[in-house]
Parts: C-alpha cells; sequence; structure tokens
C-alpha cells in the first residue's frame, strides 16, 4: 500500500466510529470473528481499545491484521484502522 493510497484511508475513517472494542479479554477469537465480519461487509473499519485492555494496541492491530488477513491502515493512541478489500467487488476504490 502507497502512501497516497494510506493517507485515503485515513481521511475516510477520520469521520468514522470505532464499530468494534477490544477490552480485557484483549484478542479473544470473538473479537477476531467480529473483526473478519465487519471487514467483509465495510472493507475499512475503526477499532476502540478500551482501558481495562493491558496489551499494547500497536501489537493488538498486528494481531488482528495477521488473523484477518488485513493491512493495519493507521494506529493513533487507542484507536486502530484496519483495511481489507472485497477481492470480486471492491467498494472503495483507492488512488493509484
Amino acid at each position: 500500500m502507497t502512501s497516497r493510497q494510506r493517507a485515503y484511508l485515513k481521511s475516510l475513517a477520520a469521520t468514522m466510529d470505532a464499530i468494534i472494542h477490544v477490552g480485557k479479554a484483549s484478542v479473544a477469537p470473538e473479537v477476531v470473528e467480529s473483526v473478519r465480519e465487519a471487514l467483509d461487509a465495510r472493507e475499512l473499519i475503526k477499532i476502540g481499545v478500551l482501558k481495562n485492555c493491558a496489551d499494547d494496541p500497536r501489537e493488538i492491530a498486528q494481531i488482528l491484521s495477521e488473523r484477518t488477513h488485513s493491512e493495519v491502515v493507521q494506529v493513533i493512541g487507542k484507536k486502530i484502522i484496519l483495511y481489507k478489500p472485497d477481492a470480486k467487488k471492491p467498494k472503495i476504490k483507492l488512488p493509484v
């Protein structure tokens, strides 16, 4: 992913609310499945890491991206942005 594409995805995610929250259980199988379903439905999602989660948000982002075969767009504070294009019919058109 180029820096231009990453910047475009960041701009799209700026107005989004976190749709998944990672809490005390951290990266439980249920959280991974929720992330996978959300990525299939939306392609671009924002995840919030709650204060009661002891793990580092960057580590959580890396684990989630590996398990869902997605890309980490950005991690700022306790917010994670993940992107996974739909293989058949992408909803988000990335700049070249």
